[in-house]
């Protein structure tokens, strides 16, 4: 899976564990929620640095 689709994932995963944080009141949601974010960005660090050397090279 590229990192870009991991990006993806993660944020539909954040999104639907905040929704049920904030609407329902789950307390594990939003530590689920705080993963995910914590996930986003470590692979945007990544990313960025595999656009940043794609761009360079050409």
């Amino acid at each position: 899976m590229s990192i870009h689709e991991e990006i993806k994932e993660h944020f539909e995963t954040y999104l639907a564990e905040h929704d049920k944080w904030e609407e329902k009141g789950v307390k594990a949601a939003a530590t689920r929620a705080r993963k995910a974010l914590g996930e986003l960005g470590k692979l945007s660090k990544h990313r960025r640095a595999e656009i940043q050397n794609k761009k360079n090279a050409m």
